[in-house]
């Protein structure tokens, strides 16, 4: 190369407007601007980063450089050159309730039907969260989505051995369909959609529901609501697992195929992203390996013989909400299209209801730091807005206290009045995917769809989801980005307002504390339970249990479920008032428990 066009190159490199024409090819006008527009403006107030103008806000010419939360980096202008030669909107967008889905899968988007406001609400006894209910329900709350204590969360009674310190703490105790009854009290469960965040021991929860349900006289056909039953983010992400991946794989497809025979508006999983990005993921990671969740367990549920049309309408997903305004509009834009692709091309799904991904959204309650804790109000309205800006079709908004206890009564009404807001007065609902369009948007939402594209290639290489948690693949990939941004933070390349920059002195806030007199209160009530229920007859049914959690399950015939499947036989034990300790033991003992492999 001669040396005057390495000075040309050098030129270029070091031009704080090389941008605008690097890999991109823009029009004669941007052009014009940019040289005779933006390099004075620029020579005259160079841009400065926001944080410390060190590693990641630095490019290697020493220019200022911006990022995404998630370190994808932005430009300071986009136009008709970032995005594909051949775009175009028919190709690309299309129209709301139309293949891609990129604008929506409503036609009409909010106008016909609200976003449910949906709060995630538990703690202490059955008895206090439902009251705490039925205040939400009287304050304008749509749905209801109920949080669970660890004990419950991980297949234990309230009087376990490692159940201490932990009853009620994180959730509310549930230890048998008694505690179920007193949590639905006075809620009419036909009329009520509830959603439960419950994994491994899911559908032992979803039994107990179903139940209530049936006591109350509603008909298991006109009840709606969702488990999460998202056992794949557990091994990846929140670690709340039971049995191996193989049996958990098993008991999550029972509840699809039961599902579709016996609770045809009940969403049997949402696949759940929300605690992929919790545990430090980028935003793209929490989208890729999210919706590769839903093919593993689309693929699981297919080798059974079960027909995609038959329990793919009711696939649901939940995705985070956080700070990044825009990047969170485009990642759920671009699950949409995933979505779609996928169940039309590779499951070649027919029903175009399969086609539709229907997410829930919560906000972002690792970005809501203990420090200052009313300014995450401000937080959780962005990020509230981010969502709907989306389309998800319900929310939950977390309080400003969840850093430090589980939500004040207080707190719990501030968050959804937050979502009132943004529903009734921002103007946002009016019309369908306002930011439709916006090169800034279009562009991040294509490359958030190619982003994940490859992370599949990469997943289907290894031979799947089970496969790659099984070597850690996901584990590590979420933990070195964990690492980056924390290291960011730590350099203050990253500002968290109130944590590492705009510090202040102040007092703890009043909080919620529920102390052991739960605990206590659980003890004595299952001690009571087991003294009066028929003891013979919850051993037959646990017995019953184990007996068919040994045998292979295969798709039912004549409209009839597997023989096989687990889901009547655990109904049959909750009936009897088997508690969630007794039955998750009994498939213990068949299926075993799993322990991680390393990541390091």
């Amino acid at each position: 190369m001669m040396a005057e066009d390495r000075s040309k190159k050098a030129q270029i490199a070091e031009s704080p407007i090389a941008d605008v024409f690097e890999g991109r090819h823009p029009a004669a006008g941007e052009k014009t601007w940019a040289e005779k527009t933006l390099a004075p403006a620029l020579e005259k107030g160079p841009e400065r980063p926001i944080g410390t103008a060190s590693g990641v806000n630095l490019d290697d010419a020493g220019h200022a450089r911006f990022t995404t939360i998630s370190g994808i980096p932005v430009r300071r202008l986009y136009t008709q050159a970032d995005l594909p030669p051949d775009w175009n909107y028919e190709r690309y967008l299309g129209y709301p309730g139309e293949p891609p889905y990129t604008r929506g899968i409503h036609a009409s988007g909010y106008r016909g039907k609200l976003f449910t406001m949906r709060q995630f609400s538990g703690f202490a006894s059955p008895e206090e969260t439902n009251q705490r209910y039925k205040y939400l329900l009287e304050h304008g709350g749509g749905g209801l989505s109920v949080a669970f204590d660890l004990p419950t969360l991980m297949g234990y009674d309230s009087d376990h051995a490692a159940s201490e310190g932990e009853v009620g703490k994180c959730g509310v105790a549930i230890d048998s369909l008694q505690d179920m009854e007193i949590l639905f009290s006075g809620i009419d469960l036909e009329k009520t959609t509830v959603s439960m965040t419950i994994n491994s021991p899911a559908s032992v929860l979803w039994a107990m529901y179903l139940v209530v349900a049936e006591k109350q006289g509603a008909d298991w056909k006109k009840i709606s609501g969702t488990i999460q039953n998202d056992i794949l983010k557990e091994y990846i992400a929140q670690k709340e697992y039971i049995y191996p991946p193989a049996p958990s794989m098993r008991l999550v497809v029972d509840t699809f195929e039961f599902g579709s025979r016996f609770t045809p508006k009940f969403n049997t999983i949402s696949i759940s992203g929300y605690h992929i990005r919790e545990a430090g993921s980028t935003a793209l990671q929490e989208l890729a390996f999210t919706l590769y969740d839903g093919v593993e367990y689309v693929e699981w549920a297919r080798r059974r013989g079960l027909d995609v049309d038959a329990f793919g309408p009711r696939l649901s997903f939940f995705f985070n909400a956080h700070n990044d305004f825009f990047e969170e509009i485009a990642k759920y834009r671009a699950a949409r299209k995933l979505w779609a692709r996928v169940m039309k091309e590779r499951f070649e799904a027919e029903n175009q209801r399969t086609w539709l991904l229907r997410f829930h959204t919560q906000t972002a309650g690792v970005s809501l730091p203990a420090q200052q804790p009313m300014n995450n109000i401000a937080r959780v309205g962005l990020q509230a807005l981010a969502a709907v800006l989306g389309g998800t079709q319900s929310l939950h908004t977390d309080s400003y206290d969840e850093a430090l206890a589980l939500p004040t009564e207080e707190a719990a009404r501030i968050a959804l009045r937050t979502q009132q807001i943004v529903a009734y007065e921002s103007g946002v609902t009016n019309t369908v995917d306002p930011l439709g369009g916006s090169y800034f948007v279009e562009a991040l939402t294509l490359q958030m769809e190619q982003g994940a594209l490859d992370y599949f290639g990469k997943l289907d290489a290894m031979g799947g989801m089970v496969k790659a948690i099984e070597r850690g693949y996901p584990q590590k990939e979420i933990a070195e980005a964990s690492y980056q941004y924390q290291r960011a933070v730590e350099a203050r390349e990253k500002i968290i307002v109130g944590v590492n920059e705009f510090v202040i002195d102040e007092e703890s806030p009043e909080i919620l504390y529920i102390d052991e007199s739960v605990a206590r209160a659980q003890t004595a009530k299952l001690k009571a339970l087991r003294e009066r229920r028929s003891n013979e007859e919850v051993r037959r049914r646990l017995e019953a249990l184990k007996a068919v959690a040994e045998q292979e399950p295969h798709a039912g015939s004549n409209n009839e479920i597997s023989p096989a499947n687990t889901m009547p036989y655990i109904i049959d034990a909750v009936r009897a008032y088997a508690t969630v300790g007794e039955i998750c033991e009994a498939m213990r003992e068949v299926y075993g428990t799993y322990t991680e492999v390393s990541v390091t």
